[in-house]
């Protein structure tokens, strides 16, 4: 049984694969007809499959076609990683050889490109959004906490005895996704080294506004390639080494930073992992998994404006009933979805429900003893 593909076959849309149906394992094991197709729509939504070994041992991927046959065999045992299909091989592989794989990295303020690439293919593209709005409710946080202490109301003590420094709370959520992705990426594929687009500022004398705009920018990154290099090998290459082999290969990126297309960010990211590990000159793979954080508002004692008769309503919570938010439920009537936030009055025990895509409201009035938690999850895939 071999896991290597060929890559024939045109690329295929990610749209079929769910962040939601890691436990449906069970239900297929149980005759679950809806299960069983929703897994196969998922099998063959992907252009490769990752494959695991009885061990836990990470194989090379192999082609959604081959996955499939071995999953209506039942040599295979497929199941669901964070949005992405797997295989676990129900006896001892034929072959265990590993060819090179890398993660090649393009950060960005707004946008970020990932790319999972081999010397023959190219796995993966994924396009990320970047975590952008903690800087503002860290801000709000702290003006909101001050005007506490003028009023009549429970409120922190100030405490001396907190230590000063580290990594401002905004860079370090900037850094800490892109962390989270890489470490989903190496759980899945055999990952033997990352490579990074390096980002460089210098701090100049005399300038303090140059310097307070990209100090953190250096802290973030340093941090994110010690914890980065506890995974696999790393490797930078500054934005002018990408910028000329890009031209090399004849590859053009569009200026249109927010466009969902292979040549805004991702182009880069495999031009990164090409320069490592060779191979055609021209991607062989350019479908986007494009990921988008979920925003959970972290628990405040209230609104920020109080309503008719000075009431204050409480607000936020990462909680909604005994759920965590943003997981994934399959409810009764409208079946796979996330859990959103909860009544405002406690006694009614109502959560709302979003959907998976686009986390639309889909209702508020969903009790939680008809919803079946199957995984927890904090982005959408679409």
């Amino acid at each position: 049984m071999q896991t290597e593909s060929t890559g024939r076959g045109s690329p295929k849309s990610y749209e079929g694969c769910h962040p939601s149906l890691s436990s449906l394992r069970g239900s297929v094991a149980k005759g679950n007809v809806v299960a069983e197709s929703v897994i196969v729509s998922g099998l063959t939504s992907q252009k490769f499959v990752p494959v695991v070994g009885l061990k836990q041992i990470l194989l090379m991927p192999t082609k959604s076609s081959r996955a499939l046959r071995w999953y209506l065999k039942g040599q295979v045992s497929a199941f669901c990683k964070k949005g992405i299909w797997c295989v676990r091989l129900n006896r001892k592989p034929s072959a265990d050889y590993k060819q090179l794989i890398v993660v090649g990295i393009d950060p960005g303020s707004k946008k970020e490109g990932f790319t999972v690439k081999s010397h023959a293919h190219t796995y993966l593209n994924i396009q990320a959004d970047a975590v952008t709005w903690v800087k503002d409710r860290i801000k709000s946080r702290s003006y909101l906490r001050r005007n506490r202490r003028n009023r009549n109301t429970p409120c922190r003590e100030n405490r001396l005895n907190r230590s000063h420094g580290g990594i401002p709370p905004s860079t370090k959520a900037r850094w800490d996704w892109k962390l989270r992705i890489s470490k989903w990426l190496s759980n899945i594929y055999p990952t033997s080294l990352f490579i990074v687009e390096d980002v460089r500022a210098k701090t100049k004398r005399n300038q303090k506004n140059w310097n307070k705009n990209f100090s953190p920018l250096e802290v973030g990154k340093n941090w994110f390639y010690k914890e980065l290099s506890k995974l696999a090998p790393l490797q930078t290459q500054p934005g002018w080494f990408t910028f000329n082999t890009r031209n090399y290969l004849g590859l053009k990126k569009t200026g249109k930073k927010l466009a969902e297309v292979f040549e805004a960010h991702c182009v880069d990211s495999w031009v990164l992992c090409w320069s490592v590990i060779g191979g055609v000159k021209v991607p062989n793979n350019t479908s986007l998994l494009r990921i988008k954080p979920i925003q959970i508002h972290r628990r405040q004692l209230h609104y920020t404006c109080p309503s008719k008769g000075g009431f204050r309503k409480s607000f936020g919570g990462t909680r909604s009933m005994g759920l965590k938010k943003g997981s994934i439920v399959q409810h009764v009537k409208y079946g796979i979805c996330r859990v959103g936030g909860s009544s405002i009055i406690r006694e009614n025990k109502r959560i709302s429900t979003c959907d998976l895509k686009n986390y639309a409201r889909l209702s508020q009035q969903i009790r939680p003893e008809n919803c079946e938690f199957l995984a927890y999850s904090s982005w959408c895939l679409f």
